[in-house]
Formats: C-alpha cells, structure tokens, sequence
C-alpha cells in the first residue's frame, strides 16, 4: 500500500510543479508586457474610469499595498487607495 501512495504522490507533486511553472511563465510574460505598454506611455499620465479603478484596486487588495508598490505597475498604489491599505 506504501507505494501506491508514494506513486501518487510524487503523481500530484509533478503535476504542482508543472502548473507553477506554467504560471511563473504566464507571470513573466505579463510583467515583460507590461513593461512594453510602459515604454509606449513613457510619463504620460493615464486615465482610468471608476469601474477601471475598482477592477484594479479589488486584484491589489489581495497583494497589499507593499507588494503593489514593488511590482513594475502602471497604476501607483496612491490611484487605487484608499482600497488597499493594509
């Protein structure tokens, strides 16, 4: 019985570690991007709608405000408060 499980388990941490290198891979697609999008708007000032607001504050809260103010954004945390302070 021991190895059936030991085979499972190693099944279900392959699959884990296959599908966070999926993800890191989608993640550093999406920061390049980004910093694409940033050198076309060099120090422009961008615009945002409420709704384009509250989207963006809802996905930072679940960051906090010191990992939003370290991420390569185009949006400063100061635009999303007071939604997310921690």
């Amino acid at each position: 019985m021991r190895g059936v499980l030991d085979s499972f388990s190693f099944g279900v941490i392959s699959i884990a570690g296959w599908m966070n290198q999926h993800q890191q891979r989608v993640i550093e697609y999406l920061m390049e991007e980004n910093r694409v999008l940033q050198e076309q708007i060099g120090n422009r000032r961008m615009r945002f709608t409420d709704n384009q607001r509250r989207r963006l504050a809802a996905k930072a809260k679940k960051l906090g405000r010191k990992l939003v103010a370290q991420l390569e954004t185009i949006v400063t945390p100061e635009t999303l408060m007071p939604c997310i302070e921690n």
